[in-house]
């Protein structure tokens, strides 16, 4: 097959420095630097670091820029006092949900797509909100972005209870609703129900509806530092009972780095049985999943930008590379190899929570590049800036 790009001087991770061939959107060849084909495009990545794209599996899009609309009351609640106020902020953050609507919506998810894309983040799991107070406005505004940007970045919209469903009578058929209109994800938040009861109903609802469409689930579980919360359990457990293995996604599941040393391993044995995939976003909370202890064990992590300028959070760029470098500090993750860990957390390790299974810098991969300046990656981190070149299906993007 002819080539239609090559990406020359790559260094890859692991050190070597190769010329990338690209033809019909696919890697076609890792080869010794050599003298380049004529009249094929060329991009210079002149030693500099080469890497398949960023993966984002946890981010509100609907949400993105919301801040000034309702002020800082659900901020504070969710911040204060070691996050004991987590539900309280959800109840306070859907006021802003009034103020709602397809056309307002948009112009801020459309940046946040295009911000993404510029710090080489083409895979994305978007949230968006379902429920008696947004309705469908938020999903219908995250669906009508996603074909925006169709060919640019990969977006699985998950569509999301953020009021619970028992809590907000109406929201489980209003889920349904926007599955039905090109969501992909069946969604949940089943800690913030009131008592065991009503969480495991939660659970087993948003279970039961994913095993019946045939798709995959994603959940916020346990987002405060209890350790009597255990709706990620609850959620590996359901996975199991309704075929769902592989198939799942628990996305903060704080409580758990308040668990014991016996409890944190019989649950991470179970969700790497199950096939549970967990997303951690410990620059939005002052608690965080014991990541490397996950990692261990064998289950896929990764990281998430979670918020940008909402009720939860007032910062987000959307760049990956930044939440990797405030992870690195926030999780205690500094030596080299811990490193390499935390950009595995943001590209292949995620790409393995959301079963994204055509990923990876490989001969017979997708020819999605992203070209850095840094050569090594402590500089790759340490300055987390958007990569100089993004090449998707073998096509530049940017740069």
């Amino acid at each position: 097959m002819p080539t239609d790009l090559v990406v020359t001087d790559a260094r890859l991770r692991d050190g070597r420095v190769l010329d990338v061939h690209c033809a019909g959107g696919r890697v076609t060849a890792l080869a010794p630097p050599a003298e380049r084909p004529d009249g094929v495009p060329v991009v210079e990545a002149d030693g500099g670091l080469v890497t398949e794209p960023l993966v984002d599996g946890h981010l509100h899009l609907d949400k993105v820029r919301t801040l000034p609309l309702i002020g800082d009351a659900a901020l504070q609640a969710y911040t204060a006092g070691g996050m004991a106020e987590s539900a309280a902020s959800i109840d306070l953050a859907s006021a802003v949900k009034a103020h709602w609507s397809v056309e307002t919506l948009l112009p801020n998810i459309r940046q946040a797509l295009t911000d993404g894309v510029t710090h080489g983040v083409l895979h994305l799991q978007a949230f968006a909100d379902v429920d008696t107070a947004a309705g469908l406005v938020g999903v219908q505004a995250v669906l009508a972005a996603r074909e925006e940007f169709r060919g640019q970045v990969d977006v699985s919209v998950v569509a999301f209870p953020q009021d619970g469903v028992l809590r907000d009578p109406g929201s489980a058929e209003l889920v349904e609703q926007a599955m039905a209109l090109g969501a992909d994800v069946v969604g949940g938040i089943p800690w913030i129900e009131d008592g065991e009861d009503d969480q495991r109903a939660h659970v087993e609802w948003a279970c039961a509806l994913a095993a019946r469409l045939g798709t995959r689930v994603a959940m916020l579980t346990d987002d405060a530092p209890d350790p009597s919360y255990a709706t990620t359990t609850m959620l590996a457990h359901a996975m199991d009972r309704h075929g769902l293995r592989g198939r799942g996604v628990a996305c903060h599941a704080r409580a758990i780095g308040h668990y014991d040393t016996a409890r944190q391993d019989e649950f991470l044995a179970l969700a790497r049985e199950v096939g549970l995939g967990l997303v951690s976003d410990p620059h939005t909370g002052s608690v965080a999943l014991p990541v490397e202890r996950a990692l261990a064990a064998g289950v896929a992590v990764g990281l998430g930008q979670d918020d940008i300028e909402d009720a939860y959070y007032p910062f987000g760029r959307h760049s990956l590379l930044e939440v990797a470098f405030l992870a690195a500090h926030l999780l205690d993750m500094r030596s080299a190899p811990q490193l390499e860990t935390l950009v595995d957390l943001v590209t292949t390790s995620a790409a393995r929570v959301l079963g994204l299974t055509d990923h990876g810098l490989r001969v017979g991969g997708p020819a999605d590049l992203l070209v850095h300046d840094a050569e090594r990656t402590v500089d790759l981190l340490a300055r987390h800036a958007a990569p100089r070149v993004v090449v998707r299906a073998g096509r530049v993007l940017r740069g």
